[in-house]
């Protein structure tokens, strides 16, 4: 690590941003109602004017990925041809899955196929049965789709673009430097601080809405397992040692905090996977994967542009639109953070790293874990039911409700809740890295590590954003906790799905033109 003292605050990101960040706790403390109301109206807005743009971009995304993995662009090393990876294979992959699923499997890994199994809110329109083959196949892939290939495309094409213009065209490490082709160098002035300060507002938001996600189910646990009761107090409580923990990591850099959280992360993982695999129900289990990939791929693209126009369903809104967003929120910086690793990298490796594993083990994690808790409910043991609360669903519950009919369950829930808590450390530790490096002049100089004041300042923020969230939308009754972080991830994304349109064309013409040795540049200097 390099002498921080070199390292300057970036004004034009720092100065408004924390003036934004101030504003926005100060409405959700006096005024959680407002608050709730302005998130709730962009909202409605972004679903029914741009739902069909968020259903199209995925795939636009993907697909981009998918050209340059396997053209003969695959073949570009990033930092040229004689560069050198900093990396194991071992700790890449670690590194990489974890910085971007965070809690999301161990919350949604149960949860989200029992809910599309039971009452995905949109059976009546589609004329699907709960509790039958038909709905299965409608869960399973339905959760295929919001947790395989397009998430990890929309990380893995802003790392691309992040990656070749910091190592192929020495451009500063920052998101801005994807739109050189059409801004030039007006990257280094307003337009860089605009384009960087809405990505590190954007990921506030989307962090705030997983450590939301991950406080209820934190919280949830330590009820179950201990009687304590969850609430506000123990909101705060659990965010507060979440934030402590992370800044700590967040303080000793990537070599030592990230590298060591994200290996011990991804080997629970793996062994969670084993242990359920192996002591549920293993053939229903593999017969159940089979056949939903085979209609995952038959269905894939009537499903990722489900709107329900005539009919009006409000399933898209709550469920692709906001994984789609919360997806986009996190995109820039999350690929930013990606792009740092890949040193010495093909492109192709990359992707195969950053969209092709990651896709594939989420694959693997639903298929168990949600063939398992699907044959629970189908086989009469009563796991819905358990989760619901005085007739509310709390699907945070859900995964220490299901662990209850397996072996050794006060282990492997304390085990569960160990890896919800080392995920959203590990996610939080590498995003608050990045965004104190966003704001700083760190992200022009290759090694250089932001000061710790500026990681425990994000820090702060960003487990604030997420209480005032939860309390704000827990509060007055009318949205649950589960969707108030739905809402601010959505909230959050929704100016970054325009920014990431733009970049997906600069980015395909920065590397195509640039390997090429021709023109890059679409504007006069």
């Amino acid at each position: 690590m390099k002498d921080n003292q070199q390292v300057k605050i970036r004004k034009g990101i720092f100065i408004p941003m924390s003036l934004i960040f101030l504003a926005i706790i100060i409405v959700g403390l006096v005024a959680p109602k407002t608050f709730y109301d302005v998130a709730n109206a962009i909202v409605n807005y972004a679903f029914t004017d741009f739902g069909w743009l968020f259903q199209l971009s995925g795939n636009f995304f993907f697909f981009i990925c998918l050209f340059f993995c396997f053209s003969k662009y695959g073949d570009i090393r990033f930092g040229g041809k004689d560069a050198k990876p900093e990396l194991s294979t071992w700790n890449w992959f670690a590194i990489s899955l974890c910085a971007g699923i965070a809690t999301g499997v161990v919350f949604w890994g149960i949860a989200e196929p029992l809910y599309h199994f039971m009452d995905s809110g949109v059976f009546e329109t589609l004329g699907i049965t709960a509790k039958t083959e038909e709905a299965a196949m409608f869960s399973m892939v339905t959760t295929y789709i919001h947790w395989t290939f397009i998430p990890y495309a929309m990380y893995a094409i802003c790392g691309l673009g992040i990656a070749y213009a910091a190592y192929n065209m020495n451009l500063p490490y920052r998101v801005s430097s994807t739109l050189y082709p059409i801004a030039g160098k007006r990257i280094e002035g307003v337009v860089g601080d605009v384009v960087d300060g809405l990505c590190l507002l954007a990921i506030a938001g989307g962090v705030a809405a997983v450590l939301g996600v991950g406080t209820m189910q934190l919280s949830s646990g330590i009820q179950i397992m201990t009687g304590i009761p969850a609430g506000k107090t123990m909101w705060i409580a659990v965010v507060c040692s979440i934030v402590a923990v992370y800044i700590v990591s967040s303080y000793t850099g990537l070599d030592k905090g990230i590298r060591w959280l994200s290996d011990k992360n991804a080997k629970i993982f793996l062994a969670l996977l084993v242990f359920v695999f192996a002591f549920g129900p293993t053939r229903f289990i593999l017969s159940l994967g089979t056949q939903a990939a085979g209609h995952f791929i038959d269905d894939f693209f009537v499903r990722t542009h489900y709107l329900s126009p005539l009919d009006g369903s409000a399933w898209p809104r709550w469920w692709p639109i906001y994984y789609w967003a919360i997806w986009l929120a996190y995109a820039p910086l999350i690929g930013m953070f990606l792009a740092r690793l890949v040193k010495g990298r093909t492109i192709r490796q990359f992707m195969l790293m950053n969209l092709m594993m990651p896709a594939f083990f989420g694959f693997l994690w639903f298929s168990v874990f949600g063939g398992a808790a699907i044959h629970l409910e189908f086989t009469g043991q009563g796991l819905w039911e358990a989760i619901h609360e005085g007739g509310k669903l709390a699907l945070e519950k859900s995964v220490f409700e299901f662990l209850k009919h397996y072996p050794l369950t006060d282990i492997i829930s304390w085990t569960f809740m160990v890896t919800v808590f080392v995920s959203i450390v590990t996610m939080a530790d590498s995003m608050t890295s990045t965004v104190a490096t966003l704001s700083t002049t760190a992200a022009h100089q290759e090694g250089m590590e932001p000061p710790a004041p500026m990681k425990i300042f994000w820090g702060a923020v960003m487990s604030s954003v997420a209480i005032i969230n939860l309390i704000s939308g827990s509060g007055g009754g009318e949205i649950s906790g589960i969707d108030a972080t739905k809402q601010i991830a959505t909230v959050a994304g929704f100016p970054i799905l325009f920014l990431m349109m733009a970049m997906a064309f600069t980015i395909c013409w920065m590397i195509i033109r640039h390997s090429r040795g021709e023109k890059v540049l679409l504007v006069k200097e």
